[in-house]
């Protein structure tokens, strides 16, 4: 019995073969797209890093959960340290997931006409969410939850 092997087609750029994902795109050369799959693996590792030391600070230290109120976020928004904690995670999450929802459109919406509507979409629908979260992290006023 005869096996066949299929070898990738050479890159046109530098004839050298082709490294192919697993879902069938090639990986990105250069560009745009290099510089959005490299921000998808770096974004995830600091998101990581951020997540997870949410979680441990909010529901494992102290008393976990039940001291979460208004007043432990006032007490702790009193300083820069956690509102740009915060907000660098909010802006991360919904970079991250933006990019990740382009890159499924790329990949299921055919029509180019389709796939532009859909990006426009969730752009101006990260946008809005990401001037809300920046207005929430940077307005908050400690003083109205403590009666002052």
């Amino acid at each position: 019995m005869a096996t066949t092997q299929v070898r990738p087609a050479p890159h046109p750029a530098d004839g050298r073969p082709r490294v192919s994902m697993m879902s069938g795109r090639d990986r990105p050369v250069g560009g745009f797209e290099l510089w959005s799959w490299l921000f998808m693996r770096i974004s995830g590792l600091v998101l990581v890093v951020l997540a997870v030391g949410h979680v441990v600070i909010m529901s494992v230290v102290d008393e976990g959960i039940d001291r979460i109120d208004s007043e432990f976020v006032a007490q702790r928004w009193t300083g820069p340290f956690w509102r740009v904690w915060d907000w660098a995670l909010l802006s991360l999450a919904l970079l991250h997931g933006i990019n990740g929802l382009r890159v499924i459109t790329q990949d299921y919406v055919k029509w180019p006409q389709w796939r532009f509507a859909v990006n426009m979409f969730f752009y101006v629908l990260g946008f809005a969410l990401f001037l809300l979260g920046t207005v929430v992290v940077l307005t908050f006023d400690p003083a109205t939850v403590f009666g002052s």
